[in-house]
């Protein structure tokens, strides 16, 4: 057994020493276990320890490639920045708007007295404070997620301070929900194009991801149903308001259907809401539809800043307990000052203020997506930060993702977000908040003149691994 690894090992030695390139093509199995000498079973377990290391991806009816990959696994280096090429990171995407540490100190000032110092570097609860739980239900419900209707029926307002639970972060929030929901082995149904960390999230857990049939307005409700019915669903985690990388948001129709599936079946909902600040008056929180089910995740990472935020979950009333049990397990909790900043730039108005400034900015580099990538094939909202591209044939996902490296461009593969067995879509995401303008101008230009060059470099098939 230990001898399929000797020989992943030795062409990982390859890909690191530069013999054989991102978007390489390996042999068929069947051609690499006659050049080795192995079993057509060998070669698999050789081909599937390569997958598992991240060095290759395997596109259904196209073979093996080898992945792009990044300098010491730290996230937008270009494979050429030894070279001295200075990256421009469209993988990132942390909005950030002129002015913003002059709009988020004023709040935190009084903290740094030492009488409240002391109060708020204390542990926090997964509860966090009568204070937090009232001010993100106030976020939430100026967000468009208030007037939910509980079951339906009644006028119950929506969320309820009770049931909202902290965590670190919007990515441990969604942890600690899919943890109180799925045991080992459970199943879980996603968009067969999902949030990449969701990906590992489950891995870790040691759920299976399940991909749902989707069309132009998102999930089938009747795939859903066939899924679970085949084999059941321990929940389900949707991005119902622009969808990462794809920036489709359901619409009022497809989402009474699909709640009207989920509570005929009794299916948990995980919704992820982090992106859903950026459109102004928009759908109130799918969770509230199938508010005994629905466990909304979000967080301040984008409204505010990644280095000080929180995640919130608002929990089914019956399950709060549940959660929290999660959350505290997995030692996810909040930290009290950034509970008590959070408070303070809500109720002060300062979310608020850079809420409106972030979508203004994305506004603006949508249309400057539109205006540089013009007649490519781009889907997106007009409010959203990132971008999903299509490619023009030639262009694989990981042959173009390469190609942009070397010019200095980090970008994401279709394959970081592709879940089951289907084809690797051939497009790449872009994320627009984090460079710069005048960078980000620059990349798309670039990235388009690459991309009309055609130019696929290392589409071909690598021989050299025989």
């Amino acid at each position: 057994m230990g001898d399929y690894r000797r020989i992943a090992d030795r062409i990982a030695e390859d890909i690191a020493g530069g013999r054989l390139r991102p978007g390489q093509r390996l042999p068929p199995q069947r051609v690499f276990a006659r050049r080795r000498g192995i079993a057509p079973s060998t070669a698999g377990r050789v081909y599937g320890e390569l997958v598992r290391r991240g060095l290759v991806v395997g596109e259904v009816g196209r073979g093996t490639f080898v992945r792009a990959t990044e300098l010491d696994g730290q996230p937008g280096r270009a494979l050429t920045e030894a070279a001295g090429v200075a990256p421009v990171n469209l993988e990132l995407n942390y909005p950030s708007v002129p002015g913003q540490t002059e709009l988020l100190a004023p709040a935190l000032a009084p903290l740094l007295r030492p009488d409240a110092l002391e109060a708020v570097l204390r542990p926090a609860a997964a509860t966090g404070t009568g204070a937090a739980r009232e001010a993100v239900a106030g976020l939430l419900a100026t967000a468009g997620a208030a007037e939910g209707v509980a079951g339906g029926t009644t006028g119950t307002p929506w969320p309820d301070p009770a049931t909202i639970l902290f965590t670190g972060n919007a990515r441990q929030a969604i942890a600690a929900t899919l943890a109180s929901l799925v045991r080992p082995g459970g199943r879980v149904g996603v968009e067969p194009l999902t949030y990449p960390l969701v990906k590992e999230i489950a891995a870790r857990l040691g759920c299976v991801l399940v991909p749902l049939a989707t069309d132009a307005e998102g999930p089938l409700p009747e795939s859903v149903a066939a899924t679970h019915r085949s084999t059941p669903l321990s929940a389900l985690y949707l991005q119902p308001t622009l969808h990462n990388p794809t920036s489709l948001t359901i619409g009022p129709e497809r989402r009474a259907q699909l709640a009207e599936v989920m509570r005929s079946l009794e299916i948990p909902v995980v919704e992820d809401r982090i992106w859903s600040f950026l459109r102004p008056g928009g759908e109130p929180a799918f969770s509230s539809l199938v508010p005994e089910l629905g466990h909304l995740v979000d967080g301040l990472s984008k409204r505010v800043a990644p280095g000080l935020t929180i995640g919130f979950i608002v929990a089914p009333a019956g399950r709060v307990e549940a959660v929290e049990r999660a959350v505290r397990s997995g030692g996810w909790s909040a930290g009290a000052f950034a509970l008590e900043a959070a408070v303070r730039w809500i109720g002060d108005g300062t979310v608020h203020r850079l809420v409106a400034a972030k979508r203004w900015q994305a506004e603006r580099r949508q249309r400057l997506v539109a205006e540089e990538l013009a007649g490519f094939t781009v889907r997106s909202d007009p409010g959203a930060y990132f971008a999903w591209w299509e490619l023009p044939a030639p262009w694989r996902a990981d042959t173009f993702t390469a190609a942009a490296r070397a010019h200095g461009i980090a970008v994401t593969p279709g394959t970081a977000f592709s879940v089951g067995a289907s084809r690797t879509p051939d497009a790449v995401r872009l994320g627009l908040a984090s460079a710069p303008e005048p960078e980000l101008v620059r990349a798309l230009r670039t990235l388009a003149g690459l991309a009309r060059g055609g130019t696929a470099a290392g589409a071909g098939t690598a021989g050299g691994t025989g």
